[in-house]
């Protein structure tokens, strides 16, 4: 498999699934025991995980995982850094090949920890990328949250996925509209007459001169 070719190499590894033909299993093995050989260092395990580690707990996950790929090509080289990726996320019975391979014990305990921790996130971000999901609906409410010692306005957004999943979010007023305003002025920008239907616009204009009747101090409102 040549470097950076994740289609083919995701393509060949869910082949292990249906079962590989002698050409594709020898290939196969190569690649993993190509992979084990660049991890045979101790030192170049430690590194790798403390790549994947940084990635996983990086607030910036979603953006920084497209350099995954680029960042374990450069510290183990080309073959060895797109073969781990693609052993990351591969389906299990495709992955179970890799426990039928002469590898060292901690390679073989590290890669099989790596999946189990790191690949399901990692897959999914990638898919994600690869194929963006849209949003189809949406829904927003309110709620109050009462603390030791205040009563917080927080809004709950439900956005529905084209796949029918939905995700919510759960946060301060204060944080939605900041995150409204972000979004208005970025839109502002760039938008013409045709981009939105005129209700839109006066339910805005509306929507903020109530806020700011509400928040007008005392005597003012």
């Amino acid at each position: 498999m040549g470097p950076s070719t994740r289609q083919r190499g995701a393509a060949r590894y869910d082949a292990a699934m249906t079962g590989l033909d002698h050409e594709e299993r020898f290939l196969f093995r190569e690649e993993i025991l190509a992979l084990a050989g660049a991890l045979s260092d101790p030192t170049a395990l430690d590194n790798v995980e403390d790549l994947l580690v940084d990635l996983i707990t990086s607030s910036h996950f979603d953006a920084e995982v497209v350099t995954l790929e680029r960042s374990l090509q450069a510290m183990l080289g080309q073959r060895a850094g797109a073969t781990l990726v693609n052993a990351l996320t591969a389906a299990p019975e495709a992955f179970s090949e890799v426990h039928d391979l002469p590898l060292q014990p901690e390679v073989l305990e590290r890669l099989t920890s790596w999946r189990a921790r790191f690949g399901l996130a990692i897959d999914n971000a990638l898919s994600f990328l690869s194929n963006p999901d849209g949003i189809q609906g949406h829904n927003f409410t309110t709620q109050v949250a009462h603390g030791d010692d205040r009563r917080a306005l927080q809004g709950r957004l439900t956005f529905v996925r084209y796949s029918n999943e939905s995700e919510f979010f759960i946060a301060d007023a204060s944080v939605f509209l900041s995150v409204a305003a972000d979004v208005l002025d970025k839109l502002g920008t760039h938008i013409t007459r045709e981009d939105v239907e005129p209700e839109v616009v006066a339910r805005l204009a509306d929507a903020v001169k109530l806020i700011e009747r509400r928040t007008a101090p005392r005597g003012e409102g």
